[in-house]
């Protein structure tokens, strides 16, 4: 019995890196495209140099790395964040977007200069046009967290300039803004900040308690689907930084495939 309590335990709190995968198919597209992304990391370490991590991405071969919220966190040194960082931007282009624990560091104003610094590009209600290795248009826009007081007016900013015709990427640190991201026609949001409920019952409670949604979040985590519109939400990267383990809830670095019909 003390064998597989032990054996259950070391599944149950299994903190080990994993990658998950989701897929949508848009018209917009004449190529695949891949984005990674990278949400909640709260400058928790993943092995020297953050290499378990950085390696992680590396073998996805993104088009682009959406870093979406509290990548740096308010509490811990922040040398795994910018070792995270420096190593991504100086390889795949970054699109990055505030989460709330970057405000509560009262450090936002030059966490977001020194990202700009190393290369990357922080969406504060404005939107950035690239073109991937294979020609594909792509156009992604980003709003600040909440707790900047800015987001609901950024929001109306990029969605009210959006161009149906090119593929529009959102991203947004909480994910329980859906119903306001929806009012504007974005084909693919991206979100974090619910660390996929914490707790896990895999195949029956899909997360136990997730900030601002409260117990048994809708988006605690997964993949979404709406009219037009794919919503990933990110389990996230946090380990060391949360008071509580993560029970059947692996940290995740997500990959999102976007293929032509």
């Amino acid at each position: 019995m003390g064998l597989l309590l032990a054996a259950f335990l070391v599944i149950a709190c299994d903190a080990r890196l994993c990658v998950q995968y989701y897929t949508i198919e848009s018209g917009k597209v004449t190529v695949p495209v891949r984005l990674a992304v990278v949400a909640d990391l709260h400058s928790c370490a993943y092995g020297a140099g953050q290499r378990t991590l950085t390696d992680a991405v590396l073998a996805l071969e993104p088009d682009a790395v959406a870093l979406v919220g509290d990548i740096v966190d308010d509490g811990l040194p922040e040398e795994n964040a910018w070792d995270t960082i420096s190593f991504l931007a100086a390889r795949f282009p970054c699109f990055y977007v505030t989460g709330n624990h970057e405000y509560m560091s009262r450090e936002v104003e030059r966490i977001c200069r020194e990202m700009e610094a190393l290369g990357v590009v922080v969406l504060r209600g404005q939107s950035a046009q690239i073109t991937t290795a294979a020609g594909q248009v792509l156009r992604l826009s980003g709003i600040d967290d909440p707790k900047s007081g800015s987001s609901s007016r950024q929001l109306a900013q990029v969605g009210g300039a959006l161009d149906p015709g090119e593929l529009n990427i959102l991203l947004a640190h909480r994910p329980e803004g859906i119903g306001s991201y929806l009012a504007y026609p974005f084909d693919l949001i991206l979100s974090g900040h619910a660390h996929g409920g914490q707790w896990r019952i895999p195949g029956l409670v899909n997360g136990l308690y997730a900030p601002n949604q409260g117990l048994f979040p809708r988006y605690a985590g997964g993949w979404y689907t709406f009219p037009g519109t794919g919503f990933a939400v990110s389990r996230g990267l946090a380990r060391e930084s949360t008071r509580l383990p993560r029970i059947f809830n692996r940290p995740e670095l997500v990959a999102v495939d976007i293929t032509p019909p």
